[in-house]
């Protein structure tokens, strides 16, 4: 760790921080009273001191109500809040909490609630507290679970969300200079007991990481990885893009169908697998009607139409052209609320049919 890692935040390096968010009309900032969130809010009340004119800062606290201590940490927010001159609102996750996937599911319920905020507030983005060492337990996390290149690309400084900016300021800066920038400024935090909680994955990965920077893999190198990634990724789905036009180009003369996504099968077979991949992802997420699909099936699915294609013949030109335009579909599969067939020469995209209820009508008596 350099010695700038242990080193406040100035008042220059502040504005940097935040200058593209000068034009912004309004800003939530989720802060949930750990020293990240703390000091996202007490950098961002600096900056806005600064501006003649700037966005209107609203502070966000969600108390999920799964620790007793959150009711007071979220008073305390509110306190250094109002001593800020920021307004502030705690929002409660309310009702059953799962059993499994907590932490997934308390993080939707936060993005949510958050979201519901922003809008009130007349908001254009949520700034979360994110740090350069949250980006690497992210891509540990993800590598772990055989993530493609768009995964172990990690979090980005800007997602849209619920048709917000979900902006993450801090990402390039160390956890230790946010803690340094507080103790200078005399600014006290909370401790979340569930941070160092090794049930949970990123704990046990977070004790892991001073082993991994004793052989070089620190905080540092696993964020230059993922920014490679991303930079590969971008490459990708510039490609991808080429392909759907030429996918459209290819099929110029036939009439399209409502609702339905379809590509040459010949074509399709001739680029490369990471795209093709990215085509079928792409179909499915917009015309499925259940949530995004799991790369591993899309993997499985491409691997069968390959197969398919194969078999029938349909990678050799001539054959494909005295395909029949209506004939039987060789291969049908649904995939996260999406039809998937192999029919005609072409693959088909459609919502599939809504699964039927497994419980009968009640009997008497």
């Amino acid at each position: 760790m350099s010695d700038d890692d242990n080193s406040p935040i100035s008042a220059h390096a502040a504005k940097q921080l935040f200058a593209e968010l000068k034009a912004a009309p309004a800003l939530v900032l989720a802060v949930s009273g750990g020293p990240d969130s703390v000091a996202l809010m007490w950098l961002a009340a600096r900056w806005r001191s600064s501006l003649a004119r700037g966005p209107e800062l609203t502070v966000v606290t969600v108390d999920h109500g799964l620790r007793a201590e959150a009711a007071r940490e979220a008073r305390e927010v509110k306190r250094l809040a109002a001593e800020l001159g920021l307004t502030h609102r705690t929002l409660r996750w309310r009702g059953a909490k799962p059993k499994t996937g907590l932490p997934a599911a308390a993080r939707e319920a936060r993005y949510r609630l958050l979201a519901q905020a922003a809008r009130a507030a007349g908001a254009s983005h949520v700034l979360t507290a994110h740090t350069r060492d949250d980006q690497a337990e992210t891509l540990l996390m993800r590598l772990l679970r055989g993530s493609g290149i768009a995964g172990l690309s990690a979090m980005a400084r800007h997602t849209r969300r619920d048709g917000l900016v979900l902006a993450r300021p801090l990402l390039d800066v160390p956890k230790s200079q946010l803690i340094a920038t507080l103790k200078r400024a005399r600014i006290s935090f909370a401790d979340d007991p569930t941070n160092r909680d090794a049930s949970f994955t990123r704990p046990r990965l977070r004790a892991l990481l001073p082993q991994l920077a004793a052989e070089g893999g620190d905080t540092r190198t696993l964020v230059r990885l993922s920014m490679r990634l991303a930079r590969a990724n971008a490459a990708v789905e510039v490609l991808t893009d080429g392909a759907e036009r030429f996918l459209r180009l290819r099929d110029r003369g036939v009439a399209p169908q409502p609702g339905v996504r379809s590509f040459e099968a010949t074509a399709f077979a001739t680029l490369p697998e990471e795209v093709r991949l990215r085509l079928l992802l792409r179909a499915i997420d917009g015309l499925g009607h259940e949530g995004p699909a799991e790369l591993g099936k899309v993997e499985t699915l491409l691997a069968a139409l390959d197969q398919a294609m194969l078999d029938q013949g349909l990678l050799d030109q001539a054959l494909a052209a005295r395909a029949p335009a209506n004939g039987r579909a060789i291969l049908k599969q649904t995939l996260a609320g999406a039809l998937i067939s192999l029919a005609g020469g072409r693959i088909h995209i459609a919502p599939a049919p809504a699964r039927r209820s497994r419980i009968g009508p009640k009997g008497g008596g």
